[in-house]
Formats: structure tokens, C-alpha cells, sequence
């Protein structure tokens, strides 16, 4: 930003005009108005200059005189455009009213001039009459709904984009691991085709029990080995239950054999695994989304919470210990199924951001107080949420995250969620950590 330079285009009487056929400014009369350009500096700016940056404590408030600024808010990398202003535009106020951070940047588009008007100001100006109020008011209110419609939309494709990447991630490894079991099986196929075998091939003793420890398993592989002279071909005999004792009896030229067969069993184990477990997770992301299905569904939360929980499971790898503690007699209730993922989804997510990823994520549902709905809680062992903080969660665009981390309305559109099914959803919090209670009733309201 370039140093002030008061007056240096408009002159004082432009000014007064320029600010008088705005709408936030058209009911002061000529005193109030040359007042707040006394009180106000001019600040000259250039293509490319910063007015406002995303996540600095608001100092004032600015009026844009001439030019035009770019409106951004930051997610994730993506510094996502908001609007295009121009003269007369109004920009800060709802940092500077309230007396926080600013929620966005501005960025000159080319050469402009602003009207900085300060804190103090405002409140001088907030006190010139009620017109002027409810015209500050009008406008902040019309902006929260602009920025809050645009990012309701950019939080789907959050939720989207967090539903990609852990399908990305949970995909994969089972993917690799059918992969190496299929060149694993081949291998092995190919082995027993050239191998003298008998028929049928003789099988390990069934009441030799598996190996008692991780040791107990290398002391057997090392006396297998002896007797078949190949480490992997004892390992895979030891998998599939023989013992060097139970091996003596058969002829030493069968043993490659043997060993091939007990591959191709313990192949096919690995791959069957691996397709079931791909299986559970497409089978969870369509349970998940709630696809081809009605607006309405009945719903067991429970199903629910635990699609979630298998959408996310690539982050509770890190650290964190799930405790599920669900009714068996919990009632199905009436819902908008994917709505009520997202929610499960917003609060566990925050859950492990609070725990810094490592610590106990609990899950409770059972009845609520009538008996016919649902109660729902998510409960982490963070620090717990001070009550200053606590009071604003649900607000939108609130968060306590760095900018760019967050865009402040996981929490406010799951209060949102909630609300729409007739339900509550509320916070507790301690030393040992914070609790989101969520109540459903059984029906949707009309």
C-alpha cells in the first residue's frame, strides 16, 4: 500500500459530493459530510496494491472514490474472486463494525483512490441519526448474504473435495494391494505348473496351533527353511499352518510344490481382502451421498456415522481412537440423508482439527428425551472451546482457523441442517475436550 496523500486528486468539495450520491452516505446533511472527510485520509493505490488483507484486526472502514478493487477470500490455496467493486463501494464495514478481523482482501485493479474513514469515525457517524444506522446495517447485512450464498456454494464442493480425496486415498491401498496379490498369484501359478505334485496334496496337521509370537513364527520359517533351502517358500508354508516336524514325512521334491499351493491359497485370501475392502468403501460412499434416492429417506444415523467415519478413516490413521457407542434399539428416523452426513462429516473433521489429530474421538447415538427421534454426539479429547469462542460457532464465516484454512461455515450451515429437520444441535466444552450434541426429531417438518 503506498503512503497517504491527502486530497492529492479530489478535492475536499468532490469528495463531499462524490460520498453524497452513494446510498450509505446520501442522507447526511453538507456538516456531517465534510466532518467525515476531515475525520477521513485519502489513500492513493496502484494495480496490484493491497487495501485490505484477509485476517489483519480492522482498523476502519474505506470508501472506494474512484477506480475500481477486487474482493477475495482465501480456500485452502485458492484465493476464490467475490466481487468487483467500484466508486461508492463500501468496503471493511463489517470487520470495522464489529470490530474483528477482516473476512476478505481488496486489491486495487488499477490506479484508485479511497476514502479511509476510522473506527472512531464510525461510531461518530453511526451516531448522526437512525437513517444513517440502518443504512450501515443494510449494507453489511446485504453483504454477509452475498458472501454467504457464494460460499455455502464453495463449502459443497469442500465437502465434495474432502469425499475425493479420502476416497483417493482409501482406494488406493487396497488397489496396490489386490495388484501385488495378483503378480504375487501369477508367480506362483506358474511355480506349481512345473512342480511334481501329488494328488491331492497333503495338508498341515489340524490341530497344529499358529505361531504363538512374532518369534515363535521365525523359529519355525528358519526350520522350514533348512528342509526347503528358500526363505519365501518357507514363509509361506509356515502361513498356511505346517511346522518342519509335520513337514519331515513328506518327500523333499514336493516341498517347491507345496509351497507354491500354499502361496496360491494365501494369494487369493490377500486378494480377496483387498476387492472387499474396495468394495466397503464404494458401497460407504453410496450409502454416503444417499444416490438414486428421494429428498426423504428413513435413516439410521448409525449407518450414517459410520460412513463417515470410513470416508475419513485416511485422517483417524494418524492417531486417533474411535469409541462408538451406539444403541442397538435406535429408531430410524425421517431425514435428508446426505444433508445429515455433511454434518457428521463438518463435526468429526473439526473434531480431529481440535485434537490435532491424535487423541479419542467418541460417538454416541441413542434415543432423544421423547423417545421417537435421535440424539447424536461427537466428542473429542482436545483442549475444549473458551466461551468467548464457543458463543460464535455457528455464526457464519466465523472460525478460529488461520485464513485459508477454513472458510467459517462447516459449523453454520450444520447448525442450518439441523434446523431444517427440526432438531438442535449444541456445545459443551472442558479441559478434557468439547462435545457437539446433535437432537432429531422422527419426522421432518412440513
Amino acid at each position: 500500500m503506498s503512503s497517504p496523500a491527502p486530497h492529492q486528486h479530489l478535492g475536499r468539495e468532490s469528495i463531499v459530493e462524490r460520498l453524497r450520491d452513494t446510498p450509505l452516505f446520501g442522507g447526511l446533511d453538507d456538516v456531517q459530510l465534510h466532518r467525515l472527510v476531515e475525520m477521513g485520509e485519502i489513500i492513493d493505490l496502484e494495480a496490484g496494491d493491497l487495501l485490505i488483507r484477509e485476517g489483519d484486526q480492522a482498523d476502519g472502514l474505506y470508501v472506494v472514490l474512484s477506480g475500481e478493487m477486487d474482493v477475495t477470500k482465501r480456500a485452502g490455496r485458492s484465493e476464490i474472486p467475490v466481487a468487483r467493486v467500484g466508486p461508492g463501494a463500501l468496503q471493511g464495514e463489517i470487520a470495522a463494525l464489529e470490530g474483528g478481523r477482516r473476512l476478505a482482501s481488496v486489491t486495487a485493479t488499477g490506479a484508485a483512490e479511497v476514502l479511509r474513514i476510522p473506527v472512531s469515525a464510525m461510531r461518530e457517524l453511526l451516531g448522526a441519526g437512525p437513517d444513517v444506522a440502518l443504512a450501515v446495517i443494510r449494507t453489511a447485512v446485504t453483504r454477509l448474504r452475498d458472501m454467504e450464498s457464494l460460499f455455502r456454494e464453495r463449502e459443497k464442493l469442500a465437502g465434495l473435495g474432502t469425499l475425493a480425496a479420502g476416497l483417493a486415498h482409501e482406494l488406493n491401498n487396497p488397489a496396490a494391494a489386490a495388484m501385488r496379490a495378483i503378480d504375487g498369484l501369477a508367480e506362483a501359478i506358474s511355480r506349481a505348473e512345473v512342480s511334481p505334485h501329488p494328488v491331492p496334496p497333503p495338508t498341515p496337521p489340524a490341530d497344529t496351533p499358529p505361531p504363538s509370537s512374532a518369534l515363535d513364527r521365525a523359529d519355525r520359517t528358519d526350520e522350514i527353511a533348512r528342509l526347503t533351502g528358500d526363505d519365501e517358500a518357507a514363509t509361506a508354508l509356515v502361513d498356511a499352518g505346517w511346522t518342519a516336524s509335520a513337514l519331515a514325512s513328506i518327500p523333499v521334491e514336493v516341498l517347491p510344490w507345496l509351497a507354491a499351493d500354499a502361496s496360491v491359497h494365501l494369494l487369493l485370501g490377500e486378494l480377496q481382502l483387498a476387492v472387499g475392502r474396495i468394495s466397503e468403501i464404494v458401497g460407504a460412499v453410496k450409502g454416503y451421498a444417499y444416490l438414486d434416492q428421494a429428498p426423504v429417506q428413513r435413516v439410521d444415523v448409525r449407518k450414517g456415522l459410520d460412513q463417515t467415519l470410513v470416508i475419513l478413516r485416511h485422517r483417524l490413521r494418524e492417531g486417533v481412537e474411535v469409541v462408538r457407542e451406539f444403541d442397538e434399539d435406535l429408531p430410524e428416523i425421517d431425514a435428508y440423508g446426505s444433508e445429515l452426513n455433511q454434518v457428521w462429516t463438518n463435526l468429526v473433521d473439526n473434531a480431529i482439527d481440535a485434537m490435532d489429530g491424535r487423541g479419542t474421538l467418541t460417538l454416541r447415538a441413542g434415543r432423544d428425551a421423547d423417545g421417537d427421534g435421535v440424539q447424536v454426539s461427537v466428542c473429542d479429547s482436545g483442549s475444549g472451546i473458551p466461551d468467548g469462542i464457543r458463543e460464535r460457532l455457528f455464526e457464519p464465516f466465523y472460525t478460529t482457523k488461520p485464513p485459508g484454512k477454513g472458510t467459517g461455515l462447516g459449523l453454520h450451515i450444520s447448525h442450518n441442517v439441523v434446523a431444517r429437520h427440526g432438531g438442535r444441535i449444541e456445545v459443551s466444552s472442558s479441559d478434557n475436550g468439547a462435545c457437539f450434541e446433535v437432537s432429531l426429531p422422527a419426522h421432518v417438518p412440513d
